[in-house]
Formats: structure tokens, C-alpha cells, sequence
């Protein structure tokens, strides 16, 4: 089926996502040629545990020893448990968890083995997507512009669109989909607005032993502390021009900033700053788009939509709004990507991650591969 996708013709390719809010492991598959998008299919989740989210907050930041290899083997268990549930796949695309991210120093890290998926899902995997642009100079994130492309020509926009993704960390896209291909000059702008959940997400765990602030409800009851958010926005990242890039832990000072506010406060003020860094994130964009895309997590946050769409001059809408799946629009980016990588198509452009010039990233891994080496 690998020839038939190189030959352009569309295939079933499963990607799977688990990203910097360190919830699980999302997975979805798509029919598609690397270009277009013929058809959403099927999809699930696979929830970490309390206990398995420690694994991997004791890896981040590392970029060897036990601490990531534990949290490797805990991500490449999760992938197959998750992953073997899907049938009648031709390929699979493995982003991996990411543990740190340096692109200043030429270096980004996702945990997991996409050779051992391959073994055990007997089936081509497409991973490590970011090395490649990294050494080439970019930023190596984000990733996805090239998929909300793909899904704003398959819409039929009209005129500017901007898709924002609130996960553990913001990350915005500007598209015009008049532009031929992504990584057409100006078809693309795509960077980091600052951390969007993950702050919450640490608050919550750390203060209530919840994952997340359900629905808001603690932030829409609290009183947001500006100085705290003025601070927050004085940061020099906010005045880089894009494309630019974060790691989940950049702004980890942002608890300490909050821990003489009661909880709600607390929430009420990290979910300001991270709509502060959407709406200063807007002044660096080519041209007002007329809508803004909401996917990710933070999307069913109330209290972060409300606060975006007082302040934010354009309609701020969900995805599903136009049919899409936020919960997956990740992991179906990481399918689209593995499909591009096997058609040799570029996956990043100077507008998406600030590489010299538009590349392809991401290796391929063969079942039987790794057997082979072994055996040499």
C-alpha cells in the first residue's frame, strides 16, 4: 500500500498524538493522499493514569537516563495498547511524548521508539518528525499548519482563517487557502502563543489531585491578579517575531507567580495569561483572519472561550462548529504528516517553524527492520 500512496493514491493512515497536557494518547484515522483529505475514520483515547503521568513528568526536561527511559517505555506500552485497536491500516504516523525542546541548541526530544511500534504493530510507522527541521535551523513546532492547510482548502474558506490549538501549550496557525500549497511564500504562519493548559493542568494536580479545571468552573469563579498577567506578557518571548516555538516548561515560574492566590484566583489567572498570549499572538499575524478555529483541550474551558472572545476582535468558534474533531485534529495532523513523509512530500516551511527553506522530516520504520538489525 506504500507504493499505492507514493503513486498519489489516497490510503487509511492512523496517527496518534500525546501531547504536552500529558493526558494520554490520541489516536485517529484518516484517508488521504498527503495532499488531500478523502475521509475521516475512526477514532479513541487512551487515558494515563495519575501514576503514568508521574513517569512522565519525571522525564521532562531530560534528555537521557533512567527517568526518560522509563517514560519511553511507558509511551511506546500506551501507543500499542491504544493502537492495536485499529484495523485495515496502511501506515501509521507517531509523534512520541516530547520531553524537552531546544531548538535554540539544535536539539528536540520525543520519547518512544517508532521502529518498536512497527515491530509490534506489524505496520509501517512515520516518527520522529522534528529532528529534521531542527537541524536545518527551525524551530521544529509547530507541526500541524500543514494539516489546518490541508483542512481549510477542504472546507472551502474563503479569505484568511486562524486555527488555534490550546493544548498544553498554545499554538496558532494562519492560513490562506487561496495559496496553491503550504509551503507555498505567505500561504502559512504558524508559532506559539504560550502555554495554554499546562499551567492549570500542574495547578490542578497539584493543589485538588485533579487533572484539569473541568469545564473552567474554578476559574470562572475566581478574580484574575493583571499584575500577575502584566508580568506574565513582559515576558521577551512575546515580542519575538514568529515563527517561534516553546517547550511545556518555559514558564514554569508562572505556579510560583500564583501560589499566594486562593484556587480559584490561581485559575482564573493562569487562564488569562494564556489568553493574553492568544490575543498579543494576533498583532503578528499577515491579516486579521475573519474567524479563529478553536481545537484542543482548552476549548471546552468556558471561562478561556469567554475571555477569548471578549477580547479578540473575530468570531471564536470550536471546531466542531465546521464538522472537525478537536479532541483529534492532532493526531489526524500526524497521520497526514506520515503520509506526506512516505510521498516525499515537505512537512515544515520558513512560515510554520522559521527552516531555512521548506523540508521534509520524519524517518520511516519497516516491520522486520529492527529484527534484522539485531540479528546482524
Amino acid at each position: 500500500m506504500l507504493k499505492a500512496l507514493k503513486s498519489g493514491q489516497p490510503v487509511r493512515v492512523l496517527g496518534a498524538m500525546s501531547g504536552t497536557s500529558l493526558d494520554g494518547v490520541d489516536a485517529a484515522v484518516i484517508e488521504t493522499d498527503g495532499v488531500r483529505i478523502t475521509a475521516f475514520a475512526e477514532t479513541a483515547f487512551r487515558p494515563y493514569s495519575a501514576a503514568e503521568q508521574q513517569v512522565l513528568r519525571e522525564g521532562l526536561g531530560h534528555w537521557s537516563g533512567p527517568a526518560v527511559e522509563a517514560a519511553a517505555e511507558l509511551v511506546e506500552t500506551a501507543h500499542a495498547e491504544v493502537l492495536s485497536q485499529f484495523h485495515d491500516v496502511d501506515l501509521i504516523g507517531f509523534h512520541g511524548q516530547t520531553l524537552a525542546h531546544d531548538p535554540a541548541g539544535g536539539r528536540t526530544h520525543q520519547a518512544g521508539s517508532g521502529a518498536i511500534l512497527a515491530e509490534v504493530l506489524e505496520c509501517p510507522v512515520v516518527w520522529d518528525f522534528r529532528s529534521t527541521d531542527v537541524a536545518m535551523g527551525g524551530q521544529g513546532a509547530p507541526l500541524a499548519p500543514f494539516y489546518h492547510f490541508a483542512l481549510a482548502q477542504s472546507l472551502g474558506d474563503v479569505g484568511p482563517v486562524a486555527m488555534l490549538n490550546l493544548g498544553g501549550v498554545g499554538n496558532l496557525t494562519w492560513i490562506d487557502p487561496a495559496a496553491e500549497t503550504p509551503d507555498a511564500p505567505g500561504a502559512l504562519l504558524a508559532f506559539d502563543t504560550g502555554p495554554a493548559n499546562a499551567p492549570i493542568n500542574d495547578l490542578m494536580q497539584a493543589r485538588l489531585g485533579r487533572p484539569y479545571d473541568a469545564d473552567g468552573i474554578l476559574a470562572a469563579n475566581g478574580q484574575v491578579d493583571r499584575d500577575i498577567v502584566d508580568d506574565f506578557v513582559s515576558h521577551t518571548y512575546f515580542q519575538r517575531l514568529p515563527p517561534k516555538s516553546l517547550d511545556r516548561d518555559d514558564f514554569a515560574g508562572l505556579l510560583d507567580a500564583v501560589a499566594g492566590l486562593s484556587d480559584v484566583d490561581a485559575a482564573a489567572t493562569l487562564t488569562a495569561c494564556a489568553v493574553r498570549g492568544v490575543v498579543l499572538s494576533m498583532a503578528h499575524l499577515p491579516s486579521p483572519p475573519r474567524r479563529l478555529l478553536v481545537a484542543g483541550g482548552g476549548r471546552h474551558n468556558a471561562a478561556m472561550m469567554a475571555m477569548l472572545r471578549a477580547d479578540l476582535p473575530c468570531a471564536v468558534d470550536p471546531v466542531e462548529d465546521v464538522g472537525l474533531d478537536g479532541d483529534m485534529l492532532e493526531a489526524q495532523a500526524f497521520a497526514y504528516l506520515a503520509a506526506r513523509v512516505v510521498r516525499g512530500l515537505t512537512t515544515s516551511a520558513p512560515g510554520t517553524t522559521g527552516v531555512a527553506a521548506a523540508v521534509g522530516g520524519g524517518e520511516i520504520s519497516l516491520p522486520g527492520q529492527l529484527a534484522a538489525l539485531e540479528i546482524e
